[in-house]
């Protein structure tokens, strides 16, 4: 497992306790569901260089709203990557049959690219293609079918003998590494990771643009055979996205009040790099907010007992 495993413990513990909540109110819900397919398609259509805000993107697909000096392109990723989350959802809530299949990914390429390039939505290539930045050159345009046949084989031998979040992110790598499509590869390679996730019971984890570095990091490592960073990286996106819908369904005389790792550190005897050090290793539970790590004092206090026993 490349999970980290005081990781892997801590999103078990979570999704135990996300599971003990279930089932929730349909309007609790509809709620969470708006939350995290804005901040979805914000942040995954913004990896890929949409230039349209948070706030924006909000606009345009809860309220159609067309937004200046923003391109025609933008708003139309938005719409269609949020057509491609309604699927995506109704798959998952209906209990529908989502065996990854050809049909599948190409179902939601389409959605993806339906309106930006009629002549390619849901075909694979039939050119060869470079990625920008990168060191890897996908495979011939002749071999992609061969080479997706290969990858939907994989996951269906290894599926159930996996961790789920080793599992996803390796698909996820793989999908990308092969680079089917001619564009819109990392939008639906982050879906089709969800789709596992998802069915596994965890919300959408949502991998943020403010990451991007980190992440092609971590994608650039796993091409050369090392997936250790991307797991943990994605197992850290859905320990986030956990801590978000805890923080929606728990009580508010329950809840803990949230601290940066630099205010966390004025009561500690931990600096605030140590504290990262221990958010990155899933050794505190901490998620982050944007750019920053929060945590709590009962986090860290939890820490110290347990690392104190063990001495």
């Amino acid at each position: 497992m490349y999970l980290i495993e005081n990781l892997n413990n801590l999103l078990q513990s979570k999704l135990k306790t996300l599971n003990r909540l279930r089932p929730l109110s349909p309007s609790l819900v509809a709620k969470l569901k708006e939350k995290f397919e804005i901040e979805m398609t914000y942040n995954s259509n913004s990896i890929e260089g949409n230039t349209l805000t948070l706030k924006e993107t909000y606009l345009v697909i809860q309220h159609g709203v067309t937004v200046k000096g923003k391109s025609l392109k933008d708003h139309l990723e938005a719409k269609n990557h949020k057509e491609a989350l309604d699927y995506l959802y109704e798959l998952i809530e209906h209990k529908k049959n989502n065996t990854i299949s050809h049909h599948l990914i190409k179902s939601l390429h389409t959605l993806i690219i339906q309106d930006i390039n009629k002549n390619i939505a849901g075909q694979y290539r039939k050119l060869d293609v470079f990625i920008s930045g990168s060191n890897h050159t996908p495979p011939s345009a002749l071999d992609v079918q061969i080479k997706m046949d290969e990858l939907i084989n994989w996951a269906q031998v290894n599926f159930n003998k996996m961790n789920i979040i080793d599992f996803s992110a390796i698909f996820h790598h793989k999908f990308v590494h092969i680079h089917p499509f001619e564009d819109g590869n990392g939008r639906v390679g982050r879906l089709l990771m969800n789709i596992f996730l998802m069915n596994y019971g965890f919300p959408l984890a949502i991998i943020q643009t403010n990451d991007r570095h980190k992440y092609y990091r971590a994608l650039s490592f796993a091409d050369d055979g090392d997936y250790k960073i991307l797991v943990n990286f994605v197992g850290q996106s859905v320990l986030r996205s956990l801590d978000m819908y805890l923080n929606v369904l728990t009580l508010p005389q329950n809840k803990e009040k949230v601290l940066t790792l630099a205010e966390a550190s004025k009561y500690f005897k931990y600096s605030q790099a140590y504290l990262g050090k221990l958010a990155k290793d899933g050794k505190i539970d901490a998620y982050k907010e944007k750019r920053n790590w929060v945590t709590t004092k009962e986090a860290i206090q939890k820490y110290i007992k347990e690392h104190s026993i063990k001495k």
